[in-house]
């Protein structure tokens, strides 16, 4: 139902030759590979690592990996293109898929030349790995300053103590990038970025998490006890690891939104196309104006949504540092695909309960979105403080 469109400068909506094959690469793909299997992956809570090959040799993961590292450097735009075709096919595949751009992020943004080539280069283009992104902690979730994970350093190397939580892919990933507090008296600014092989002794992985959504995405708790990095593996300066992480999320959330407006138009092309079928009262459900207007208004808020990724996206690439924008879309995006999500229920009746129509799936995968990468509430912090700088 969407017109193949985007909002590159200017004001001209068209995209590229390039972007459009991009982007029917990736619906296709996901029509393909991601959506017959997703029932049984939530199901069974199957972590979709034969997909996540496929969509690496199609080149759909590492997307943000530069070419000079045998990435295809996609813009964060094109990777919102990308995005929102994965998360029309599953949330929870799309989310396993794309954790790699996340977790490299911190190497793409603050990595030297040797850490590039090797962790980005080597390890996840050519070895095919993955990597996770640990920065949420049990009592320091919206909070990162108020992280306890400890790194202490002891001569050439760093001594890591404590516990990530919620860490998407963790049960798989070959290395994390890992923030940790370096001084524990300076807040904020006693963070520091490290990349931690998974090999290295001391890290235990607790149990998969059994989730209400996005089940086919792996989620646990990794433990890390004395566990010894080298300072070679640091990720910039001794206290720059706050900073880091806040750029990251400048250039990842509009990844994510991009995934909710993608699961917001699987929402809303599933209820035209019951509301078509269903009649009530003699007639198909969507002439009755309490389901046209559920419908009218879910088409509004899907549009809206990606207008506000497209600007994020467009921005963060362009360098224009600007938090709000970021926050505009990952709010505005979670918020109205959680409630496209309820309403497409709605819609189903009796049968949106069931587990045998797709809008139940969808319900129990949305909530995420207002919970992860910055919850909803913390999105309105961050545009508040904008505002009122």
């Amino acid at each position: 139902m969407s017109d193949l469109v985007a909002i590159p400068a200017g004001v001209s909506f068209q995209l590229t030759d390039e972007q459009v094959m991009l982007q029917k690469l990736a619906r296709n793909f996901a029509a393909n590979e991601i959506i017959p299997v997703a029932k049984e992956y939530d199901e069974h809570a199957t972590f979709p690592e034969a997909i996540f090959y496929k969509a690496h040799a199609a080149g759909l993961v590492n997307m943000n990996i530069p070419a000079e590292y045998g990435g295809v450097g996609a813009t964060p735009f094109e990777e919102c293109l990308v995005g929102e075709e994965f998360g029309y096919g599953c949330t929870g595949i799309s989310t396993s898929i794309s954790t790699n751009n996340l977790g490299a992020l911190p190497i793409i943004l603050a990595g030297s030349e040797p850490q590039k080539k090797h962790w980005l280069g080597e390890r996840l283009m050519e070895q095919k790995q993955f990597v996770s992104y640990c920065v949420t902690e049990a009592a320091a979730g919206s909070n990162v300053a108020g992280m306890q994970m400890r790194a202490t350093r002891k001569g050439d190397h760093y001594v890591l103590n404590g516990a990530k939580i919620f860490i998407t892919n963790a049960s798989h990933a070959h290395f994390f990038t890992v923030f940790a507090k370096t001084d524990p008296e300076a807040g904020h600014k006693g963070i520091t970025a490290f990349i931690v092989d998974r090999s290295t002794a001391g890290i235990k992985v607790g149990k998969k998490f059994d989730k209400l959504g996005q089940r086919a995405s792996d989620t646990a708790e990794i433990v890390f006890e004395d566990v010894e990095v080298s300072a070679e593996n640091r990720l910039g300066a001794e206290g720059q690891g706050f900073y880091i992480a806040m750029k990251v999320f400048d250039y990842s959330r509009p990844g994510v939104a991009a995934a909710a407006v993608g699961l917001q138009r699987r929402c809303l092309e599933e209820c035209v196309k019951y509301a078509k079928e269903r009649e009530a009262f003699g007639v198909p459900i969507f002439q009755h104006q309490a389901i046209g207007h559920k419908i009218a208004d879910m088409a509004i808020h899907y549009e809206a949504s990606r207008l506000l990724v497209w600007q994020a996206a467009w921005a963060v690439q362009r360098g224009q540092v600007n938090p709000k924008l970021p926050a505009y879309a990952k709010a505005f995006a979670a918020d109205m695909a959680t409630q496209a999500a309820v309403e497409a229920v709605q819609v189903f009746g009796g049968y949106g309960y069931m587990k045998e129509y797709p809008v139940e799936k969808l319900l129990r995968d949305v909530k995420i979105f207002q919970i992860y990468e910055g919850t909803s509430e913390i999105q309105r912090n961050i545009i508040v403080r904008e505002l009122f700088r």
